[in-house]
């Protein structure tokens, strides 16, 4: 049976990509860029590139934070601060919230039935700010953000560190939850969760295959009463 429920934030719970093309695009205006909709494209491609390369271990989260900026001026030709750029991307981003459909009240359901954690890569600031916003930190009994953490998913690290935070504790009664193959599904199979792929559009998983998928997070609680 069930206990023990991790849930990924961003494009699990909360709509992220919307989040980050209203702050994405707020921010850079103020720094004198157009944020048309070739520039918040490629924007959100080379954001997803440098959280990949963080994944990998390939880069620190410090340089993903700055360079993602440096990258898409250095492409626009533009002369802008990046580091001024980040900071002031992070406070438009932690201000706000937007929920997928059925997320919040799917979060609501899924709390008074099993033990909530909540499991991010997020950046600590942005991530408090809109759980904060979103009235999330009722629901989970301890938010688990990898700055704060030390480790990033998918470390087998990270998980363990999670893992030790929780008296009574058993993987054998656990479930990773999240929309990034990559990061949240990886992350589960290496720590022996069962894992759950939120998967709206569809998507092949190749070869990163979780244990089972759904569309969205109002799907869950129906598979979870099967398992």
């Amino acid at each position: 049976m069930i206990e023990f429920l991790f849930l990924d934030l961003d494009d699990t719970i909360l709509d992220f990509h919307k989040a980050e093309r209203i702050a994405i695009g707020k921010t850079i205006r103020e720094f004198g860029v157009e944020p048309t909709e070739a520039v918040l494209n490629r924007y959100h491609l080379i954001n997803k590139a440098h959280w990949e390369k963080l994944e990998r271990g390939e880069i620190t989260r410090a340089e993903v934070l700055v360079n993602r900026f440096a990258a898409l001026f250095e492409e626009l030709g533009v002369a802008v601060n990046a580091t001024a750029c980040a900071r002031a991307y992070e406070e438009n981003l932690a201000i706000g919230h937007y929920f997928l459909p059925g997320a919040e009240e799917a979060v609501k359901s899924l709390g008074r039935k099993y033990r909530l954690y909540l499991a991010s890569n997020g950046t600590a600031t942005v991530q408090h700010g809109r759980l904060t916003s979103a009235g999330l930190y009722p629901y989970f009994e301890q938010v688990f953000i990898s700055e704060e953490i030390g480790f990033n998913k998918p470390s087998r690290e990270y998980f363990e560190a999670c893992f030790a935070k929780i008296p009574g504790f058993d993987p054998a009664r656990a479930v990773m939850v999240g929309d990034s193959l990559t990061s949240d599904i990886l992350g589960g199979k290496n720590a022996g969760l069962t894992t759950v792929w939120v998967n709206p559009e569809g998507k092949e998983c190749g070869e990163i295959r979780p244990d089972y998928e759904i569309r969205s997070l109002s799907e869950l609680e129906g598979l979870l009463e099967r398992l």
